[in-house]
Parts: C-alpha cells; structure tokens; sequence
C-alpha cells in the first residue's frame, strides 16, 4: 500500500503521453511565430528596396526634366533675342506642357521655379511684341478752332472705361508696356470682351470693385489684381492666369497655370492642367471649371487645353511646409454648394 505523499505525487505528475504532447504543441507554436517574424522582415526589406528604386526613379527623372527644360529656356531666349516670336511663342507653350506634364515627380521648389521662368518670358513676350509692333506714321493734324469770343468753352467727354493702365509696380509674368486689353478702375459695371477682342491676347483686370466681367473668348494670359468683390467668368486661357491681391470674389478660369498671390475669401472655379499654387492666402476654395457659353467648344481648342485633364483639387501652398497635415489655407466646395447656374 502506498504512502499518503507517494499517492498525491503520483496524481501530480504527468504523464509521458502528456509531457510529449506539450512538447510537441510548443514546438508548433515556435516555428509559427519564427516564420511571421521572418515574413514581415522580408516584407520591410522588400518595401524598403522598392521605395529606393522609386527615388533613384525620381532622381532620374527629375534631372532629365531640369537638363530639358534649361535647353528650351535658352531656345526660347534666344528665339526672343532674335525677334522670331511666333516660333518663340510656340516653344514656350512647349515649354508650359513639358512644366505641366513634369510636376507629378518634381519637387515643390523645383516647381516653383519653373513657374516663374515661364512667367518671367512670358512677360518678355509680350514686351517684346510690343517693341517690334509697327510705329504709327506721323500724319498732320488740323488745329482745333478756338472758341468764339463770350461762347461758353465746350465740356471735356469723359474716357470711357475701356483698356486698363497698369498699376505701380508690375506684377509677376507683366511686360512694362501698356496692356493690349483689358479693365480698370471701374465699380459696379457688367463688363464684356468678345471672341475678336480677345484672341491670343493678353488680358489685364485691374483695381475693379463689385464688378461683373465676362471674357468670353481664348486669351494668351490673364491677369487680376486688386479687385474687390467681382464676379470674373473667363474662357479658356492658352497659358498662365495670375491672382494677384483680391477678395471676395468669384472666378471661373480654364487655364495651363494659376498662380494666386495675396488672395483672400474667394471661390475659384478652375480647370487647370498643372497644380494650382497659391502665396500669402486664406479663405481660398475650389471647385471644377463649370462656366459655359456658346462657342466655348471652339475656344478650347485654340487654347491648346485638354479638357480630360483637370487637377482643380491639386494645390500647392507655399506658405505650409508640413506634408502630414492639410493647409488651413484653402479648401475644397462641397459639391451640394457648387454653382451650377451661371446665368
């Protein structure tokens, strides 16, 4: 007969069987847990090797865009030296698709700058047409009669508020010449420049308050500075259209390039083919270009735009550096407050 402690030993322990299953178990579980640790190794190295062959893609890309873009930058200037400005126009437009169709791997400051060369020759464009443009030929004029003795002198007509005069200091991408067409310094009027006005012309709206502008018709480039609570409804832009100083107001732009500067409280209802950039705003916000007119179709195609290609929700900020946070800057419309009715 066995002993009390042998008899609860016995009941304690065990047994073989047991002891070899347990063993077996933990040994099922080790190699388990070996092989998921050994997987997501293999994963981060994999991630890892990928995400540095899409850098050194990038790299290379981004170093053939820059070797690219400086030989045509230097065609264009030197097709401007020379006068050929239909060719140099051309090339510069080339110049805008191969900047436009570059951004999704560049840098923002690599970006940045190729916005402000194409601006900066555009702007020598237009100068340049301006200075080559034929001189008027000097022609006598007869001599105003002077009024009759004790007759009342006849009053001045005023100008009418036709073609805008530039402001002080000249904004980005502006020739120092006098605009081909344009507004400013006008309140409270519904403005309007046709097809024939506006073609390949450069356009500038300027200093104009509770207006209402409508430029049906393919400008070169736009620009609006300093306007005040203003609806501006344009067709489509070959290049680049600047907003410059403005608030409170409700734009509608088709165009390769919108830059806007010192911009505040205003709705923008853009089709653009590069990212749009604003500088030194707030209260700024987007929706796709839905403006419409008969002949627009027309218009579009002159303008060289695609209309398959819209990034009106792609903005850069230049003002806000931190890429895991959206900038407090701009915002998207919500599509139930989108204007569809324009007329």
């Amino acid at each position: 007969m066995a002993a009390p402690g042998e008899a609860a030993a016995a009941v304690a322990a065990p047994s073989q069987p047991e002891m070899a299953a347990g063993s077996a178990a933990s040994a099922v579980v080790l190699p388990e847990r070996l092989q998921r640790r050994e997987a997501e190794r293999q994963h981060g190295v994999e991630r890892q090797r990928q995400k540095k062959e899409a850098q050194v893609v990038k790299e290379e890309q981004s170093e053939f865009f820059l070797a690219a873009f400086a030989r045509e930058r230097e065609a264009v200037e030197a097709l401007l030296a020379e006068g050929t400005l239909e060719e140099a126009a051309a090339r510069l437009q080339a110049l805008q698709k191969l900047l436009t169709d570059s951004v999704r791997f560049l840098a923002a400051y690599e970006v940045r700058q190729g916005q402000e060369t194409v601006a900066r020759l555009q702007g020598d464009l237009a100068a340049r047409r301006q200075q080559l443009q034929p001189k008027k030929k000097f022609a006598f004029r007869a001599l105003k009669k002077e009024a009759a003795p004790g007759s009342a002198p006849r009053p001045a007509e005023p100008p009418p508020p036709g073609p805008a005069a530039p402001g002080p200091g000249l904004a980005e991408g502006e020739s120092g010449g006098p605009p081909l067409c344009g507004f400013s310094g006008v309140q409270d009027e519904e403005l309007e420049l046709g097809p024939a006005e506006l073609l390949q012309r450069d356009v500038l709206l300027s200093e104009l308050s509770g207006c209402r502008v409508r430029l049906r018709g393919n400008p070169n480039t736009l620009r609006v500075r300093d306007c005040r609570g203003c609806t501006v409804l344009c067709g489509p832009v070959s290049t680049s259209v600047l907003v410059d100083g403005c608030s409170d107001c409700l734009l509608a732009l088709a165009c390769q390039q919108l830059r806007t500067h010192r911009t505040h409280h205003c709705r923008v209802y853009v089709q653009v083919t590069s990212r749009a950039v604003i500088e030194a705003c707030s209260e700024v916000s987007f929706a796709p270009y839905s403006w419409s007119y008969p002949g627009i179709e027309r218009d579009f195609e002159s303008s060289g735009l695609d209309r398959n290609s819209n990034n009106w929700n792609l903005v850069d900020d230049f003002d806000w550096l931190a890429a895991d946070k959206p900038s407090p800057n701009w915002s998207l419309i919500p599509e139930q407050e989108r204007i569809t009715c324009w007329d």
